[in-house]
């Protein structure tokens, strides 16, 4: 979910104030007002949702100082700073500390939306950067898309860390629904460019004139400012980079060649051909593939990760039980089995699907998670199960570790109640939770 951006206003004059709080208002931002630097400080803590409105000249801490002071708790808070006639020379030297823009009185209400916009989308970006790149280095691992005990995910998960403290350019490859643009947000999050830009751009569906003009300009207008420019000293991620076309390839690779060592602005590049066949090796130009491919990521299937279905399935499920104010349905063995053994052509997107549909089944006190894998069939005659084989103690182990989970859940971390429904002795069940990884803390 986005993050809900607020835009704080402090200006000494009142009535500065309510003008300004009410235009943003009703541009639809959330805002809220403070009569002085000093107790705009008191709220503006490190993280803060949103960003700042401020004159420069106030009685006591004055806008520079409140620049300063921000800059210091949050430095990548944005700060629009209003000023005066004749203070252009100061919004200056607040652009060098670290000031978002200025607008010099008197100022054009559109503007100041247009300014307004731009900064909650930096700050939103910067926040969810911030959080996921957390997520990422202290192993907590909360995000539904990254999560997983399985091998191929440790890997993914290092690849990014390791990758992502790299300056090279980056190839993500994999199938569908595997969540390829999330490891490209990773991968900048947890590197070094992790407060710049990052911007993301989808190849396909485009002609070569409308890619050129949008990557590279000029726009005829001057409206639009080139891709390659705005990602400026960021990452530049190109979905669908096989869909663009040769000619363009090479001026791509011209362009990335320009940029040095390391490069100015990042490229990761993400291919969707598995699907189809091909290769991305075998859609891009041979010397483009290999300045993309030196540094490759690809994301794993969701058949391919084990144990880590039916984790993602309970914590998917129990989501949209929460959402639609019911119980999450209880699944059988046959269907932690079946859950396991399915293909998932459609991979983390088809399990979300398939975890909703069992939600709201179970609201209605029908259906089955087996109907529900046979509907999502494209064909009567499409395969239900992979072909790859499983052993037998492989299931028995990733139903136990869900239905203590589940249990665990239902009691809050009761020992003896889930003892007693399970019929545990609290040895065995102490046994069984640290083999699996589950600590009763998790629950209380």
């Amino acid at each position: 979910m986005a993050t809900a951006m607020k835009i704080a206003i402090v200006d000494d004059e009142q009535d500065m104030r309510q003008s300004i709080s009410q235009w943003l208002a009703l541009s639809g931002f959330d805002t809220e007002t403070f009569a002085s630097a000093e107790d705009a400080v008191k709220s503006l803590g490190s993280d803060y949702p949103g960003v700042v409105i401020t004159d420069i000249k106030m009685p006591g801490m004055d806008g520079m100082q409140f620049l300063k002071k921000l800059m210091s708790v949050d430095s990548g808070l944005p700060v629009i700073m209003i000023t005066g006639h004749g203070d252009v020379p100061m919004a200056v030297e607040a652009m060098r500390i670290g000031a978002f823009d200025f607008l010099e009185k008197p100022f054009n209400p559109d503007r100041m939306t247009e300014l307004a916009k731009k900064a909650t989308n930096a700050r939103r970006l910067t926040l969810d950067n911030r959080m996921l790149r957390r997520e990422l280095s202290d192993g907590t691992g909360i995000m539904n898309k990254l999560i997983g005990a399985s091998p191929v995910m440790e890997r993914l998960r290092e690849d990014i860390l390791d990758l992502g403290q790299a300056d090279g350019h980056v190839l993500i490859d994999g199938e569908t629904g595997t969540g390829k643009t999330l490891v490209a947000h990773a991968l900048h999050a947890v590197g070094t460019r992790a407060s710049k830009k990052f911007i993301t751009f989808a190849c396909a569906g485009r002609d070569e004139a409308d890619l050129t003009k949008r990557l590279f300009g000029p726009d005829p207008d001057g409206q639009i400012q080139p891709l390659i420019e705005e990602a400026r000293g960021g990452t530049l991620v190109l979905e669908d980079v096989e869909a663009m076309p040769m000619p363009l390839q090479a001026r791509l690779l011209k362009w990335m060649d320009e940029q040095g060592t390391p490069p100015e602005t990042r490229v990761i590049a993400i291919c969707n051909l598995q699907e189809q066949g091909r290769t991305c090796e075998s859609a891009l130009r041979p010397d483009l593939y290999f300045r993309l491919a030196a540094m490759k990521i690809t994301t794993p299937p969701l058949r391919q990760r084990g144990e880590d279905i039916l984790l993602l399935f309970t914590q998917l499920s129990q989501q949209f039980a929460e959402e639609y104010g019911c119980d999450a349905p209880e699944v059988s063995a046959q269907e932690a089995a079946q859950l396991l053994q399915a293909p998932w052509p459609g991979n983390i997107r088809q399990l979300i699907n398939v975890a909703e549909r069992s939600v709201l089944q179970s609201r209605r006190g029908s259906g089955s998670i087996t109907s529900l894998l046979l509907s999502e069939s494209d064909a009567p005659e499409q395969q239900t199960m992979t072909t790859e084989g499983k052993p037998l103690k492989e299931y028995v182990e990733a139903f136990e570790r869900m239905l203590i989970d589940n249990t665990m859940r239902r009691h809050k971390g009761s020992i003896v109640a889930v003892m007693d429904e399970l019929c545990l002795p609290r040895r065995t069940l102490n046994e069984k939770m640290a083999k699996y990884g589950l600590q009763r803390s998790d629950y209380l």
